[in-house]
């Protein structure tokens, strides 16, 4: 997903993040790169779906498990 389709697949959450043209801004000035802050973005709004609707915290990527040859 890129930044601008990020904003697109939000808007109907109503999400509480960072201020669209505060990010914009950032990543124009070079402070930040689209990377980071798609990132971040994400994180956050991972945050705020899991408290709003009160589910468990799971890890984004699933556990490995160590096998050893014998």
């Amino acid at each position: 997903m890129s930044y601008l389709e990020f904003w697109t697949a939000i808007a109907p959450f109503n999400l509480v993040l960072q201020d669209r043209a505060h990010c914009d801004a950032q990543i124009r000035s070079g402070e930040v790169d689209e990377d980071t802050v798609l990132t971040v973005l994400k994180h956050m709004a991972r945050v705020e779906l899991r408290e709003r609707h009160g589910l468990k915290w799971r890890p984004v990527t699933p556990w490995l498990k160590v096998v050893s040859d014998h």
